[in-house]
């Protein structure tokens, strides 16, 4: 069977917590000699069941976005678009133009998955499993097991409150993928009740509760780049990762 996904990356956050200053992206930050973004392009460039990449990002990102498309030979993007104020506007506006493809084309996704443009260490075989995964069940979302022990805290503030078990709690992970008119008519009613949800998966559970969605678990190399340790273990595991190969090549 011939799946066809439509990928949203998600890269139109400054990096607050990066400390980064002056509005900077830390999607542009480097990795191993190329942009954390240009990582993620590529993953997505090489996995079979994509077939369109939307690019969401703020304005003056642009321009740089679309030079290194060209660049490094990126073809399956087919747009670069202005986020919004928050992350599932910025979603919401890629779909937008995606429903616009629609009334205009035969070729309509299978699939709309959503992935962090700062996490670049996803793999084309792990992007085309959930591809897969999300063709049976409807919807598909990667995650990992937690290391540390997790609490709640309790009413009281500064003191601990219960402890759930660890065995039934995953941390959530991009890419996140749904059958594509799932996706759609989530954000539709997102917007219309001007309801905002954590990730793609929370619009999902809200909107559709009879959908369950399938877990893909996944390793700890797919990171997401938030504080600026982070990147001293990105580079950690870019080495491990492309010990034999360049992540971007230029064409």
């Amino acid at each position: 069977m011939t799946i066809s996904a439509s990928a949203i990356i998600a890269a139109s956050g400054i990096g607050k917590r990066m400390q980064l200053g002056d509005g900077q992206s830390k999607q542009l930050l480097e990795i191993g000699g190329y942009p954390v973004i240009c990582h993620t392009l590529k993953a997505f460039q090489n996995a079979s069941t994509i077939k369109a990449v939307y690019i969401a990002t703020r304005t003056e990102n642009i321009e740089n976005l679309q030079s290194m498309a060209r660049q490094y030979g990126f073809g399956k993007i087919r747009a670069i678009i202005e986020g919004g104020k928050e992350r599932q506007d910025s979603i919401r506006n890629c779909i937008r133009f995606i429903e616009n493809e629609m009334a205009t084309s035969d070729a309509d996704p299978d699939i709309i998955m959503v992935h962090d443009g700062a996490r670049p260490f996803i793999r084309p075989s792990e992007i085309d499993d959930i591809s897969r995964l999300t063709m049976e069940y409807g919807a598909c979302v990667p995650a990992t097991k937690p290391k540390d022990t997790i609490k709640f805290i309790a009413s009281d503030p500064g003191y601990f409150g219960e402890t759930p078990d660890r065995s039934r709690l995953l941390q959530v992970q991009t890419p996140q993928s749904f059958r594509a008119s799932l996706l759609i008519q989530a954000h539709e009613q997102g917007e219309l009740e001007q309801w905002y949800g954590t990730d793609d998966a929370s619009l999902v559970e809200r909107f559709f509760p009879e959908q369950r969605i399938r877990v893909y678990e996944t390793g700890y190399h797919n990171m997401k780049i938030t504080t600026p340790e982070d990147v001293e273990v990105a580079e950690a595991i870019y080495r491990r990762l492309n010990a034999a190969e360049e992540p971007c090549s230029e064409k």
